[in-house]
C-alpha cells in the first residue's frame, strides 16, 4: 500500500513563506504526475500545481509567480515552495500522485491526508 504524507503546513503571516513536502512510501514501480491541490472551507478542491515525472510544471494563475513545485525522484518526494503568502491561500493542501504499479504502466491515484496552511496576521 502506497502512502503519501504531507508536511510543512502551519500558521504564517501575510507575505511569509512555507515549504510543503509530500513523501511517498511503499511498493510501486514509479510515480508519474504529482500534484498539489488545496481546499478552503466551503470551496471545491482546486489544482494548485503539477509536476510530471520529467519535471514539466504547471501552476494555477492564483499561485503563479509566487510558488515553485519540485520533486526529488530519488527520495520519492515532492515540494511546494510558497512565497508571498496571502490570506486567500489559507486552505488544506493535499498531495496527489499517479502511482505506477508495473512496467505496463498501470497506475492509480493516491491522495495524502493534507496539511493545513493558514495565512493570518
Amino acid at each position: 500500500q502506497v502512502q503519501l504524507v504531507e508536511s510543512g503546513g502551519g500558521l504564517v503571516q501575510p507575505g511569509g513563506s512555507l515549504r510543503l513536502s509530500c513523501a511517498a512510501s511503499g511498493r510501486f514501480f514509479s510515480i508519474n504526475n504529482m500534484d498539489w491541490y488545496r481546499q478552503a472551507p466551503g470551496k471545491q478542491r482546486e489544482l494548485v500545481a503539477r509536476i510530471t515525472s520529467g519535471g514539466s510544471t504547471y501552476y494555477a494563475d492564483s499561485v503563479k509567480g509566487r510558488s515553485t513545485i519540485s520533486r526529488d525522484n530519488a527520495k520519492n518526494t515532492m515540494y511546494l515552495q510558497m512565497n508571498g503568502l496571502k490570506p486567500e491561500d489559507t486552505a488544506r493542501y493535499y498531495c496527489n500522485a499517479k502511482i505506477v504499479m508495473d512496467a505496463s504502466g498501470n497506475f492509480y491515484d493516491r491522495w495524502g491526508q493534507g496539511t493545513q496552511v493558514t495565512v493570518s496576521s
